[in-house]
């Protein structure tokens, strides 16, 4: 059973009963289930196994310091909510972010000191912009899609400094190595970014999607709304007015945090003997990040101890907060089972055994796409890259084709499901922090994704014949 067409089975499932359901959650858990079935099929064995599977996902190291990030930043959050800090900063700005086109340049002014990954990104703006909303006059869906243009199509083309480099050249390595060929993996790496044709176009297709395209009447958006999320968000107006207005309680922490994840993400690479770039190439990024959000968070606790606000008032606020977040952390772990599923039922096997086909000019452009099927699916950038680079390169090596093309293309290939699918983190993040329903918000990007698609294909099928 392993490697055939069975494996994305769980897939189609959950795609399936999220349509049909209009929910993620329990799409996840039917294909999780039904794949652990797959995997052991006994009537306790499948049970077993699902378990099995998230237990393992929340016990992963990498997947334990997402959790912990997750959960801190929110509650964090909370503390420069109930400190006066957002209102504070939503009154600053509001004198100068009367537009679409001002609040853009404000979303992109902020990436350059939160490009160390996507999740930190849009924690930690998300919840400054939506408190913009009713000032720039847009909706909260084209909101979330401009926060996510300059977030993950950004990140994949910085060389340094992000959570994802690390991760996306030991990819690139693991291919050379599976087909003994001799290169530097980091170098291979920069020469594709110029290829990773959807990112490009995405920043640029979605920045005028936002910009050009009418925004629809408030009132018609509230099909896209959590009906708990809406009462939620009238409450927090409400208590609002109470609040203080300090400003500086949410730029500080917001700062320091930034500042130190910069400085802790070198000095990990550099306590391990790299030198100045090389440091940030190599450092472990998610750990300089949980880190650099403990001690700001400590440093916050301090402050506004200082500041005459109690623990008592404090405390039970960070939790709260914290728990916002956590239906977001149940849907991530059932992400990452839903993904060990796939590792075991041998959809990597599957893929490769069907691509044999492939005419040496057209593996850029089918490699993309089929690395987009399967991102799609699994909603991970990462799981894409790690099953299809090893793919990708073997192809690229046999068939004689560019390696740094086909290279971008796989690249390419898992930014598309991280911007599209239902099931991605970013997407799950994002619309939770927004209010929105992760289904409708996910169908709402798909029409400028589809064009950035259709745009990288022809341009991987065009530069194949010449490069």
């Amino acid at each position: 059973m392993e490697g055939t067409w069975v494996a994305i089975l769980p897939f189609m499932i959950v795609i399936v009963a999220a349509i049909a359901t209009k929910q993620v959650f329990p799409g996840l858990v039917l294909g999780l289930v039904v794949g652990a079935y797959m995997v052991e099929p006994t009537f306790l064995g499948g049970i077993q196994q699902t378990v099995n599977y998230i237990v393992d996902s929340l016990t992963d190291i990498n997947n334990l310091k997402i959790i912990i990030f997750l959960y801190l930043f929110s509650g964090l959050v909370g503390i420069i909510k109930v400190s006066g800090g957002i209102k504070g900063f939503v009154q600053l700005t509001a004198e100068k972010i009367d537009s679409k086109k001002e609040a853009l340049l404000l979303t992109w002014a902020s990436t350059l000191g939160t490009f160390s990954a996507p999740s930190f990104r849009i924690v930690t703006v998300a919840p400054i912009m939506k408190a913009l909303l009713q000032k720039i006059h847009m909706t909260r869906r084209e909101l979330a899609f401009m926060i996510e243009t300059s977030t993950q199509p950004v990140i994949v083309l910085i060389p340094i400094a992000t959570a994802l480099v690390g991760y996306m050249v030991s990819v690139i390595q693991m291919g050379l190595q599976n087909q003994n060929i001799d290169a530097e993996p980091y170098a291979l790496f920069i020469q594709s970014i110029p290829f990773n044709f959807f990112a490009i176009s995405m920043i640029i297709i979605g920045t005028l999607f936002v910009l050009l395209r009418h925004s629809k009447e408030k009132t018609n958006e509230d099909d896209d709304r959590d009906p708990n999320k809406v009462q939620e968000d009238k409450e927090n107006h409400a208590t609002a007015d109470d609040l203080p207005s300090k400003p500086w309680n949410l730029i500080v922490p917001v700062v320091l945090v930034i500042v130190l994840t910069l400085i802790l993400t070198w000095w990990d690479g550099y306590s391990q003997g790299y030198g100045f770039f090389e440091a940030f190439i190599e450092a472990d990024v998610l750990q300089a990040m949980v880190v650099a959000l403990f001690i700001t968070v400590l440093v916050t606790f301090i402050v506004q101890l200082a500041q005459n606000n109690t623990l008592k008032e404090m405390i039970p606020e960070f939790i709260s907060s914290g728990n916002n977040l956590m239906s977001v952390i149940l849907l991530l772990s059932v992400v990452w089972a839903l993904s060990l599923v796939t590792e075991d039922l041998g959809l990597s096997e599957f893929v490769t055994n069907n691509v044999s086909w492939i005419p040496t000019m057209f593996i850029p452009p089918v490699i993309f796409l089929i690395g987009g099927f399967i991102s799609y699916f699994i909603g991970s950038s990462w799981g894409t890259w790690g099953i299809l680079m090893p793919l990708g390169i073997s192809l690229a090596h046999a068939g004689d084709a560019s390696l740094t093309l086909v290279i971008g293309a796989v690249f390419a290939s898992g930014s598309f499901g991280s911007i599209t699918s239902p099931l991605s983190d970013n997407n799950i993040t994002i619309a939770e922090i927004m209010g929105m329903n992760p289904l409708k918000y996910a169908r709402y990007k798909l029409v400028p994704a589809s064009i950035a698609v259709a745009i990288s294909t022809i341009l991987y099928g065009v530069i194949a014949m010449f490069f």
